[in-house]
């Protein structure tokens, strides 16, 4: 009997083990959100509000000034970590591309937020976002990626 339960929390422990080293970065959430003309992506700092004020953005792109976009992100091991987004758009009938890259710093046991932007004559140039992809480097390594439908 003793045996048993000795070789039992021998296993378990093992399995958190291999579980804890397996998954060192992820990319947890990815918040696309236009920019009006003053830089905001709000006009209170509710949800709500966030998400009504997004749709009338979205309705009309004379009152946008930028795309941001917020990332929930964490990871273990990494000390120059790049937080890279790939941005696929048209302006027309013209298929357009953009890359915005943000250092990061990891600070804590728990996951952080980075918001990096795509603004000004970058912006314009740009036209109507389709497709994103959100990468996180460590050097030439890929740690964590996520994209959206589109991609």
């Amino acid at each position: 009997m003793r045996t048993t339960v000795v070789t039992l929390i021998a296993c378990l422990l093992l399995g958190f083990a291999s579980n804890l080293s397996a998954a060192t970065a992820r990319i947890v959430k990815v918040l696309p959100q236009f920019t009006d003309l003053q830089g905001r992506v709000a006009l209170n700092p509710s949800l709500y509000e966030r998400d009504a004020y997004q749709a009338l953005l979205r309705s009309s792109p004379e009152k946008r000034s930028g795309l941001q976009f917020a990332v929930q992100w964490g990871s273990r091991d990494t000390t120059r970590a790049v937080l890279r987004i790939e941005l696929r758009g048209n302006r027309g009938k013209l298929g357009t591309k953009a890359t915005i890259e943000s250092p990061v710093k990891y600070r804590g046991m728990f996951t952080s937020w980075t918001k990096v932007s795509l603004s000004g004559d970058a912006y314009r140039n740009f036209g109507e976002l389709s497709a994103w992809r959100a990468t996180l480097w460590d050097g030439d390594n890929l740690l964590a990626e996520q994209k959206s439908f589109l991609w």
